[in-house]
């Protein structure tokens, strides 16, 4: 690690924050993003569940508004999180956030950015966590967090442009990987919700006069063709369990890859997976009775929280937390994961506990659906083979440069490597 240090406060211009407390919100306005906008997935905020303030709040609540290329930092929930404040500005933050405005002549803020994105300073920010509830990191700490500096500005600004350029080609990825899936999902429901597949004649079935029933059990009409099933119609579904995590023989570097809901979580925005937390050994696989699963088999978490899914791209196993499809029965990966997808209310309707909510095997393997003729899925999974292809391949991209970029980060900070 660089022996030279700057205190974190010493390097800013200003620090942005609001009052501390909730921000009067309106159900129009101007946006208003929360903390669960700022994630280390996403070099700027994201707009899920936004919401408004009107031009009144905009104008008098704030102390100060965000300008371009602040950092806005997370300080109570997951302390820590960090984002870049996009030009134009689009939004005001919420409480719990503050943002940092470099000073340039101290320090570039791309640097600065890189830095508070490493582990060397995500592990210093958790040790002032304060909190056992809710952790919270106090502003008052700010001053104890160290900067590593490089020998020049030259250095500090090579590696912050370094660390942008590699995050924007994975987010890059990650907006053509979302626009993919949202033509596939698109195909799927013009095809098997609104039923308007190519008829014999190539044109849409039901809006060019189709003949449709009603289905007393599904209780809809459906093509003619179709048929009634449940999810099980779609393939073996399977469980998995946990080996003693005590006995550290039972886990090894280079096993079978063992799934966990968790790691699902922290897949939130791919559709395949290939790797879990842990690697199971031959010895826990026996000792858990533990089942290997093929690639190709759709995973669905059944509980804490149920509706997690990805696509396996290799053997695995999982913990006893997943209800996992092997499409064993005609059906295509493809399809099964979409029809699952397009249920998930209705499973997450089913579940039951007092605890947590969970789906059973036995009740999921219940839940209606609409079967269409496997010639009709087959030419469904063929259109979309192309974009599902490119979407793998893209996620495996974006995991590569995500490991490359994380691993030339402290590289750079110990002066390992250089930029040129």
């Amino acid at each position: 690690m660089s022996k030279k240090y700057s205190n974190l406060t010493s390097l800013l211009a200003n620090i942005v924050d609001n009052r501390g407390k909730s921000v009067p919100v309106s159900d129009t306005g101007f946006p208003l993003i929360a903390t669960n906008c700022i994630k280390h997935s996403s070099i700027y905020p994201t707009f899920e569940n936004i919401r408004y303030v009107n031009d009144d709040i905009k104008n008098n609540w704030f102390r100060t508004h965000p300008e371009p290329n602040d950092i806005i930092f997370v300080n109570k929930g997951t302390p820590g999180r960090v984002c870049l404040v996009p030009d134009p500005v689009s939004f005001c933050f919420a409480q719990d956030m503050i943002g940092f405005r470099c000073d340039p002549e101290k320090i570039d803020y791309q640097y600065l950015f890189a830095i508070l994105r490493s582990e060397y300073i995500q592990k210093k920010i958790e040790n002032y966590h304060v909190g056992l509830v809710i952790p919270h990191f106090k502003k008052g700490d700010l001053d104890s967090l160290n900067i590593p500096r490089m020998a020049s500005r030259a250095e500090e600004l090579a590696i912050g442009e370094l660390y942008l350029t590699l995050s924007k080609k994975i987010e890059l990825n990650n907006r053509i990987n979302a626009e993919l899936e949202a033509m596939a999902k698109t195909l799927y429901d013009y095809w098997f919700v609104q039923f308007d597949f190519p008829n014999e004649e190539g044109k849409p079935y039901k809006s060019s006069g189709g003949k449709m029933v009603y289905n007393s059990i599904l209780k809809r009409e459906i093509p003619v063709m179709f048929s009634e099933g449940v999810l099980d119609n779609l393939g073996q579904i399977v469980g998995g369990s946990t080996p003693d995590t005590k006995d550290c023989d039972n886990f090894c570097i280079k096993g079978v890859p063992w799934i966990t809901p968790n790691d699902l979580s922290n897949n939130q925005g791919n559709k395949y997976i290939s790797k879990g937390e842990k690697n199971v050994s031959d010895k826990g696989i026996k000792s858990a009775s533990l089942k290997k699963y093929p690639l190709g088999t759709v995973l669905l978490t059944s509980r804490a929280p149920i509706g997690y899914m990805a696509i396996a791209r290799k053997e695995f196993t999982t913990n006893q937390g997943f209800k996992s499809f092997i499409p064993n029965k005609g059906y295509p990966t493809d399809f099964v994961y979409f029809t699952i997808k397009n249920s998930l209310s209705i499973i997450i309707q089913f579940a039951s506990g007092s605890t947590f909510k969970e789906i059973s095997t036995t009740v999921l393997k219940t839940v209606p659906i609409v079967l269409p003729p496997l010639h009709i899925v087959k030419d469904f999974t063929n259109k979309i083979d192309s974009l599902t292809k490119q979407q793998n391949i893209l996620e495996q991209e974006c995991s590569e440069l995500r490991n490359l970029r994380d691993w030339l980060l402290p590289m750079l900070m110990n002066g390992q490597v250089t930029v040129k």
